[in-house]
């Protein structure tokens, strides 16, 4: 299992981190995700390496819930 950190900016409250993990846990090379929206990140657990559309399709998952993923 490897795990892959995104920075997030926009959350607010524990709703917005429960709206991140649902758009993230959607993919299914994503077995669990930890987001905080103190520590403005998402933490992602993953079954197998991730390839560049992976991430790009991650930052779009978290663009659509509302949200903007910090390069």
């Amino acid at each position: 299992m490897q795990e892959f950190t995104l920075k997030i900016e926009g959350m607010m409250c524990p709703h917005c981190e429960a709206n991140v993990k649902k758009h993230l846990e959607a993919f299914p090379i994503v077995d669990e995700v930890t987001a905080s929206h103190t520590l403005k990140q998402a933490i992602l657990k993953l079954n197998a390496q991730p390839s560049e559309q992976d991430f790009a399709d991650f930052k779009k998952a978290v663009a659509d819930a509302g949200y903007q993923v910090i390069d």
